[in-house]
C-alpha cells in the first residue's frame, strides 16, 4: 500500500529488526443480512485514512487530546497493511479472513486496530483473542447487540455481542452510551442482563463522567475495546446509518479510551459503522481519524 494513502502515512512494515506494537487493517464485509448491502461500508476504511493525512507530517508534533507526541518521544511502533480482502455476502469466508488477519497481528504480540465494516466484523475480530483471554469487553455503542438471529443470520450486525457472551475467552463485558430503542426487544435485554453485561447509558455518562463505565472493568485487566460510530452524538458523527439524539461527544469517547488504557490494558480495538455515504464535508472521518490517533496514543502509553 501507498505510505501516502496510508493512516497518518504510516509504513506497511518497519525494519527487520523492529516489531510493531500496533497493527492497522481496514474490512468492508462481515457477515451481511440476506438481502441486504453492505457495499457503503467499504469506503469506511480509506475514508478514515484520507481524513488522517493533513496530520500525517505532525506525527512528531505536540498533541493536547493525548498529553504529548503520538509515540511519546520513542520511535513509530505502528504499522497500517491495508484492507482485508472480503466479498459482500461471503460471509463465512469474510469471518475467517478477518480472523485470520487479526491473528497475524496477535502473533506479533502487536495490538490490533480494525478499521470496519458495520457491527458484524466484530464477532471475527473477538473470536481471535480465544487463544490470547481472557478478556473484557467495552462496547462504545447506542445498541446492546443482542440479538440471537435475525433472517437466520446468527453473525450479522445486531449479534455481536450476545455471540461474544458465548466465547469462553470473554471475561465479563460493559456496554457503554447505550441510548434510544435499537433491535434490541426484551427477552434480549433479559438474556444480557442474565449474562452480566454492565449497562451503561449515555445519559449516565453525561450526568456522571467516563467513570461511571469504567468503574466496571478489572484493575489490569485485558480488553478489547469495539467502538460504534452511532455510539457519538450525530452533530459530530453524522455518517452512521442509525442517527440518534443524545449521543457521546468526542472527548467522551477519547477519555473512556484512555481511561481504559490507564486502569487496564487496550488489548485490541476496532471501529465500525462508519457509513461515507451518509457523512456531511468528511465530518465523521475526521472524527474517526481522531479517535483511532487517540487510540494509538493511549496504546504506546500502557506499561
Amino acid at each position: 500500500m501507498n505510505i501516502s494513502s496510508s493512516f497518518l502515512g504510516l509504513p506497511a512494515h518497519l525494519g527487520d529488526d523492529n516489531m510493531p506494537r500496533i497493527v492497522i487493517f481496514g474490512v468492508g464485509h462481515g457477515s451481511t443480512y440476506p438481502g441486504k448491502d453492505s457495499s457503503g461500508y467499504t469506503l469506511a476504511a480509506d475514508a478514515i485514512r484520507a481524513a488522517s493525512q493533513d496530520d500525517a507530517t505532525l506525527v512528531e508534533h505536540w498533541d493536547f487530546d493525548i498529553g504529548g507526541p503520538l509515540f511519546d518521544g520513542g520511535p513509530g511502533c505502528c504499522v497500517d497493511v491495508g484492507n482485508v480482502q472480503t466479498t459482500m455476502h461471503d460471509n463465512e469466508g469474510n469471518r475467517a479472513r478477518i480472523e485470520t488477519k487479526t491473528r497475524e497481528a496477535l502473533a506479533l504480540q502487536a495490538v490490533p486496530i480494525l478499521l470496519g465494516g458495520d457491527c458484524s466484523v466484530t464477532f471475527p475480530f473477538l473470536a481471535s483473542f480465544r487463544d490470547d483471554g481472557p478478556v473484557w469487553v467495552l462496547q462504545i455503542d447506542a445498541h446492546i447487540d443482542w440479538r440471537d438471529e435475525i433472517h437466520g443470520e446468527r453473525y450479522g450486525y445486531s449479534s455481536p455481542m450476545r455471540r461474544a457472551s458465548e466465547m469462553p475467552h470473554v471475561a465479563g463485558m460493559v456496554q457503554a452510551g447505550l441510548r434510544s430503542v435499537g433491535s434490541a426487544r426484551l427477552a434480549d435485554i433479559d438474556a444480557a442482563r442474565r449474562y452480566g453485561s454492565h449497562f451503561v447509558t449515555a445519559r449516565e455518562i453525561h450526568a456522571h463522567g467516563v467513570e461511571a463505565a469504567l468503574r466496571h472493568i478489572p484493575q489490569g485487566a485485558r480488553v478489547v475495546i469495539t467502538l460504534d460510530c452511532d455510539s457519538l452524538d450525530p452533530s459530530i458523527m453524522p455518517g452512521v446509518a442509525a442517527r440518534t439524539p443524545g449521543g457521546l461527544t468526542y472527548t467522551q469517547v477519547i477519555d473512556l479510551i484512555a481511561g481504559v488504557g490507564k486502569r487496564a490494558r487496550i488489548a485490541g480495538f476496532d471501529l465500525v459503522e462508519l457509513y461515507p455515504p451518509a457523512d456531511i464535508d468528511g465530518m465523521s472521518a475526521l472524527t474517526a481519524a481522531r479517535i483511532v490517533v487517540n487510540t494509538i496514543g493511549s496504546i504506546v502509553r500502557q506499561v
